[in-house]
């Protein structure tokens, strides 16, 4: 029998600074070039991309990612979630049951695996269980962040390399740094700067490529300087008109640019289930 080939599709933009529905796609099924070129200029466009009412098994959710890059694979020396010496699973588990990771707690605005020297470019995230009341996830427009600062702001950023440092290789137990302060600790990692105000690969867009509440260091500044500068920048960032927040369906897939957003995630009810798995994709260094 032929094989079947999904030729059309419909993409309908969000009313909010970023983000469009999917639908009359089956992610199961092969995919024409065009529709593929489509969702990728989707992606360029609107950051986020939701493709409802999916049924896809783990092979499937990743042969559906790879048309969209390869897979991220970090080092032994940069872990990142799920990591193991040597592995880290290409479909985890992002679930509060079943040995899954990321639990039932609020997870403050972030882009994946920025402490690495190639930073994943995006992820899709399959929703399979959802509970009752949050959970929901945000999504924040980096470069909407960025445009909206004053040019006195922008200036003085411009040139400016961050360091954020890998939290999977901190003490879970120790109160958790919002600036490395004391540099008289010795470092536990490797380290890579990347610019503090990123170009995008692709649309060559300015994006601010700073989380909310990582450890962070601004390379060539004084520590009460550079702490000053980012607690500046992390207020500005924490605005609604920044961001977009998704109440999650059963059989939702939304595959976001890491490039070009941040994404937050309520907590919620430790008794109720929240399954979800999550592709991520390689990535380019940073300029």
């Amino acid at each position: 029998m032929p094989i079947s080939i999904l030729t059309k599709v419909k993409i309908s933009p969000i009313d909010a600074p970023l983000g469009a529905i999917v639908t009359d796609l089956d992610a199961s099924q092969a995919i024409a070039p065009e529709v593929i070129l489509q969702l990728k200029q989707a992606l360029r466009d609107r950051h986020i991309l939701i493709f409802k009412d999916q049924k896809l098994s783990d092979n499937q959710l990743l042969n559906f990612a790879l048309y969209f890059g390869a897979l991220f694979v970090p080092s032994d020396e940069t872990p990142v979630l799920a990591s193991k010496p040597g592995e880290t699973p290409v479909v985890i588990p992002i679930s509060n049951v079943d040995g899954g990771y990321t639990g039932t707690g609020e997870l403050t605005f972030h882009s994946d695996h920025k402490w690495t020297p190639t930073p994943s470019s995006g992820s899709l995230l399959y929703a399979l269980e959802i509970p009752s009341q949050g959970g929901n996830t945000y999504w924040l427009n980096t470069n909407l962040a960025y445009e909206a600062l004053d040019e006195t702001t922008k200036e003085r950023i411009a040139d400016l390399q961050l360091i954020t440092y890998n939290p999977f290789l901190r003490d879970r137990n120790a109160p958790r740094s919002l600036y490395r302060l004391d540099k008289t600790i010795p470092l536990i990692s490797p380290i890579f700067p990347h610019p503090l105000v990123r170009t995008h690969p692709e649309s060559g867009k300015k994006h601010l490529y700073l989380d909310a509440a990582t450890e962070v260091e601004v390379v060539g500044l004084e520590p009460e300087e550079g702490s000053k500068l980012i607690e500046q920048l992390r207020q500005h960032l924490n605005q609604p008109k920044f961001y977009y927040q998704h109440k999650w369906s059963v059989s939702d897939i939304a595959y976001w640019d890491n490039q070009a957003t941040l994404h937050y995630r309520q907590a919620f009810d430790p008794n109720e289930r929240r399954v979800l798995k999550r592709v991520s994709l390689a990535g380019s260094r940073p300029f």
